[in-house]
């Protein structure tokens, strides 16, 4: 979701970090999330593009969920994990949606006020929206919300009695992003991170993100800590980018993109807002960067779909695209980015993982944060980066704390980019429509490849092309 349309002035690095602190029993609220298999994640990207707290997020194929229940007695919900909206939301059981699709928003977990004798009634002005237009409206409610074994009392939360998705939302960005403030232009409320700190359960306004690769059934998020076992290296410290002055999204600096371990190779010293948004399922990029990659791996985009189809067997190539960001490279290797859709004649057909971002703010979703360790530090306006580590079996899970003295394994990035503009749209939830009976006509096994109509199809073989909207130049390396 899209706080508002914007140029930046230059923003000042702040000067506190937060530190790691190893405690036998850190403050910190952890959450396992769990990948769940759908079809078509494509589809889903369209149909809506926020001590420790620890959850496991499911990954189902590309989406990732966590359990967590509202209410007493507690009704039991399977919440997808946004950072790129603000909100938690779900649906009522009596929907329009669910009246109609009962058994998918029964699968999901639904809400119900009139079961919850903690319930209590907030406000009629629910009524959030994604960048591809889907949402959800309703009313504003408190109730008693446990995750990850931990309980929060009187969490401020949307009830969709009218919505496009049969899956609620647990957006845990920046609470000036809430539709509260900017639909209805009422003061923040403390949104599920920052509740967390406001009750003590965690010390600081920030939590990491670990995916895990596309085969794993499971990642964690953890709120108030760090898991220094789950990625490689050491965290490399970002500015997230000011918009007119305020911090709304988890928007940094790309500063280069590469290819088979070249860093830059396609472009380099240049800088795209990128948001990174774990609600989506796949990264939309600048169109002429997405057309060259189209052609790259002979990819044949079908603007119908809005997927790049590929042969499956990409898949099965060493290979990676390299993200570098002002100075940490973190390197994607290609079997994240080839995604089975569905199937023609008993045959996988598959999309790359890479979409054009159009008149919209390029944005990493899932397809690239799979590959990166990331912490979003919401107190410092702050975003570390590292390489994951891909199925890590140890774990070391250390507070994070606010203070001067940073994280004992994390750097800040000298001269990073911290400031420039950004364009327009924002957090997406799922993906475009695909249907994979159409694969044939889309000529995935053609030798030509496709970009995108009007879109250079090597624009690092053309002097001085420019990438629409992201103010970049590319230029070929050698690659």
């Amino acid at each position: 979701m899209k706080y508002s349309t914007l140029a930046l002035a230059a923003q000042l690095v702040t000067s506190t970090a937060f530190k790691l602190v190893q405690r036998e029993n850190p403050r910190v609220v952890g959450l396992d999330i769990q990948r769940r298999s759908i079809v078509n994640p494509v589809a889903h990207d369209r149909l809506r593009r926020r001590d420790t707290v620890q959850a496991t997020l499911d990954n189902l194929e590309t989406l990732y969920f966590a359990n967590a229940t509202l209410g007493t007695p507690e009704q039991s919900l399977r919440l997808h994990i946004d950072t790129g909206s603000s909100d938690l939301w779900v649906n009522a059981p009596n929907s329009r949606l669910c009246s109609s699709r009962g058994e998918q928003c029964r699968e999901a977990g639904t809400y119900s006020a009139n079961d919850s004798s903690s319930y209590a009634y907030v406000n009629s002005v629910f009524n959030i929206s994604y960048v591809d237009g889907s949402g959800a409206s309703g009313d504003y409610a408190t109730d008693t919300f446990k995750i990850g074994g931990t309980m929060v009392d009187e969490l401020q939360f949307g009830i969709g009695y009218t919505s496009t998705s049969p899956e609620g939302i647990l957006g845990i960005g920046y609470t000036i992003n809430e539709v509260a403030v900017n639909r209805a232009g009422l003061d923040e409320y403390p949104n599920l991170p920052a509740k967390l700190v406001a009750d003590g359960a965690i010390n600081t306004n920030a939590y990491s993100l670990w995916l895990n690769d596309l085969d794993a059934s499971t990642g964690s998020v953890l709120f108030g800590g760090v898991d220094t076992e789950k990625f490689s290296g050491t965290l490399s410290k970002l500015p997230i980018i000011a918009e007119q002055g305020v911090y709304a999204e988890f928007i940094v600096a790309l500063t280069g993109l590469g290819i088979d371990g070249k860093a830059g190779s396609i472009f380099q010293n240049e800088s795209v807002a990128v948001l990174l948004d774990s609600g989506s399922s796949l990264m939309y990029l600048p169109d002429n960067v997405a057309s060259a990659l189209y052609s790259t791996f002979n990819a044949q985009y079908d603007s119908s779909q809005g997927a790049a189809f590929v042969d499956c067997a990409l898949g099965e190539q060493d290979g990676s695209l390299e993200f570098t960001f002002s100075e940490p490279t973190i390197s994607v290797p290609l079997n994240e980015l080839v995604i089975t859709a569905g199937y023609q004649r008993g045959e996988p057909v598959c999309i790359l993982g890479i979409g054009p971002s159009g008149g919209s703010i390029s944005v990493l979703g899932d397809t690239f944060l799979r590959s990166a360790y990331v912490v979003y530090d919401l107190t410092n306006n702050e975003i570390a980066i590292a390489q994951t580590n891909f199925n890590a079996t140890k774990s070391d899970v250390q507070e994070i704390q606010s203070g001067d003295d940073g994280v004992p394994s994390a750097t800040l990035v000298a001269n990073a980019v911290s400031s420039l503009a950004v364009g327009t749209g924002g957090g997406r939830i799922g993906s475009p429509s695909i249907n994979p009976t159409a694969a044939g006509t889309a000529g995935i096994t053609g030798s030509s490849g496709a970009g995108m109509p009007a879109a250079t199809a090597n624009p690092w073989h053309a002097a001085g092309v420019a990438v629409a909207g992201a103010g970049i130049m590319l230029g070929f390396n050698g690659f």
